[in-house]
This record gives structure tokens, C-alpha cells and sequence, in this order.
């Protein structure tokens, strides 16, 4: 699990806010949103590798660009070797087929007027993947892999509960045979009690085919239990990234400190009485200066507010923390 499949250097995305009538009339230049600024990260091949942080720091945002469905503005997607940001044509679907990406809503996702037998079809065909005669048998086979009864293939997705509908959004990313499998919120949408089946799902699914994931998600108690490491962002930037059990035992950035102070008990009798972090996030659309985080950190000082902390290695166990109070740490 040592050699990197998915490499991202630099990767910035801005998209450009609507110029009203007075802007214009004004002379004010065009506003942006600051979607994700120069990210930098490794995904090893066979790992599970999540990523972190409060609703609007660029977590969707990045998986979408690393599967194409945003363009990115500025730095590297390299897969495998191969350079993807610039792909297109049979390129980019060549590329799509050995990356696929589970979608947060399995109520909007799926084609409402195809049958499960349909979507399924369409995606096995499109890439060629079997003959014509030999896709009723796949398709079979996939219901089968993530646990969905035969008579599904000819029923709707309205006639499926979200967990069944989460099943069948997986079960079309697999019908292509993909290495890579980005999961999107996989299961923020559904109910409590669905989670921990999607959860055992995905764990048996990346053993039994040998997947590489990246686990987007903000329910921390989920990416502990299912990353190899994670990575946590910051308004649009990887400020921490670590082993799991090193970044949950012992957190290096103010922000990760909060975020795990900020994550609910097991135990409803032990309740937190200390203030996770102050303040909002950020506008996107007028990001600090200096570190993002300065204005809630609660150890920021004078360079914080002027200098952009790099992303740099934090000790020897693989550790990378982007923090001006750690820059005298060996």
C-alpha cells in the first residue's frame, strides 16, 4: 500500500460569482469563490484515504475535480503516471472508467425513467466492458456483490429505499470496473440506521476488489473507523494530514484539535463543556489573509496573519501539518 496511484499538485479551482448591473456600472472587478487553493496530496494504491472538515471547505469541490466534472484553473491531477486534467474524448473516458465516483444523493443521482437493469446496461455497454449477450450475467452479478435481490434489475429507483438507492449508485460505479472509487458523502443522506450497512458494504467491497477510496465525509466517528489516513481542509486548503490514529490521538493543527473536540460522544452521559472553535467559517469570496485559519485559531500571532503556512512533513511518522506554531518542530 506504499506506491501512489493518485498524485495532486497545486490544484486551485475559483468559480466566478454572477456581475451584477451596479458592479458593473461601478467599475468593480468580478468576485470569486476560492473554491480550493494549491492543494497538494498522495493517495496510495489499495488505502482508504478520507477527507475532513466543516460544510463549504472544498471537500466536494475536490472530488468532482478529480474525476473531471470541474475543469481545473491552475496545477496537476497525475493518475497512475498519466497527466488527467487535460484529457478529453476516448482520453477522458478511458480515465473515467478506472475512476468512478458515488454521489452524496442516491435520490438525484439516478435516472428516475431508466430501470436499475437500464443504468446498469447503459454503463457496461458504453465502455465495451462485455458482449451484448453476456450483460444480462453481469448485471446479475453486481446486484448480487452489493447485496440487491434479482427482481431489481426490471424496478425503478422510486421504488427503492435511500439505503437500496445507495446500493445501486454503488453497483453502477462498479459496473465499469474501476480501480478508484471516490465516495462522495456516501452516507450523509440517509438514515442512522442504513449507515453502518453502506459503511460494511463499501469495506467488504474494497477488500474483495482490491479498490482504492477516497472517503469524503464530515461524520469524523465514520472516517476513523474506515481510513487508512485522513486528510482535513480548511477552507479550501489540506492544513493536516496523517496516519488515522496518529491524526485522532494526537492532532498537530488548531483546527484539527477543534474539529475532534467539536465531534460528538458515544456515550450521551460525557458532554463537552469546552467551545470547539470560535467564530464562522470564512467567505470563500474574501478569504483571510496569511493563514486562513488565524481568525478563530486561538494560538495565532503576528505571522499568521500575513504568511501562508506550507504544507510540510511534521516528524517521521508521514505526517504533514501546514502551521507556523509547528515550523520549529523537527
Amino acid at each position: 500500500m506504499s506506491q501512489t496511484i493518485l498524485r495532486v499538485e497545486g490544484l486551485s479551482k475559483v468559480f466566478p460569482v454572477s456581475y451584477s448591473v451596479v458592479e458593473r456600472v461601478q467599475g468593480r472587478p468580478r468576485r470569486a469563490v476560492r473554491a480550493l487553493t494549491e492543494v497538494n496530496l498522495e493517495v496510495r494504491r489499495g488505502e482508504t484515504l478520507g477527507i475532513v472538515g466543516e460544510s463549504g471547505c472544498g471537500k466536494s469541490t475536490l472530488a468532482r475535480c478529480l474525476v473531471r466534472l470541474y475543469d481545473v484553473d491552475s496545477g496537476r491531477i497525475v493518475y497512475d503516471g498519466l497527466e488527467v486534467s487535460g484529457l478529453r474524448g476516448a482520453a477522458l473516458r478511458q480515465y473515467n472508467r478506472r475512476v468512478q465516483m458515488v454521489f452524496q444523493d442516491p435520490f438525484s443521482s439516478l435516472n428516475p425513467r431508466m430501470t436499475v437493469g437500464q443504468t446498469l446496461r447503459e454503463a457496461i455497454l458504453v465502455h465495451r466492458l462485455r458482449k451484448p449477450e453476456q450483460v444480462p450475467g453481469r448485471i446479475r452479478e453486481l446486484l448480487e456483490l452489493v447485496g440487491l435481490p434479482a427482481d431489481a434489475e426490471n424496478r425503478l429507483p422510486h421504488e427503492f429505499s435511500g439505503g437500496q438507492r445507495q446500493r445501486i449508485g454503488i453497483a453502477r460505479a462498479l459496473s465499469v470496473e474501476p480501480e478508484t472509487l471516490i465516495a462522495d458523502e456516501l452516507v450523509s443522506a440517509l438514515d442512522v440506521s442504513v449507515q453502518a450497512q453502506v459503511v460494511n458494504l463499501l469495506l467488504k467491497l474494497q477488500e474483495q476488489l482490491h479498490l482504492t477510496v477516497l472517503f469524503v465525509a464530515h461524520d469524523l466517528r465514520l472516517v476513523r473507523h474506515l481510513s487508512h489516513r485522513v486528510a482535513v481542509m480548511y477552507l479550501g486548503r489540506i492544513v493536516e494530514l496523517a496516519e488515522t490514529e496518529r491524526l485522532f490521538t494526537a492532532p498537530a493543527h488548531p483546527y484539527t484539535q477543534a474539529l475532534l473536540r467539536a465531534a460528538p460522544e458515544l456515550d450521551p452521559s460525557r458532554k463537552s463543556v469546552v467551545e470547539a472553535v470560535k467564530g464562522e467559517l470564512p467567505s470563500p469570496l474574501n478569504p483571510p489573509t496569511g493563514c486562513p485559519f488565524h481568525p478563530r485559531c486561538p494560538q495565532a500571532f503576528e505571522r499568521c496573519s500575513k504568511e501562508v503556512p506550507a504544507l510540510l512533513p511534521r516528524g517521521p511518522e508521514g505526517r504533514w501539518v501546514a502551521c507556523h506554531l509547528l515550523e520549529a518542530t523537527p
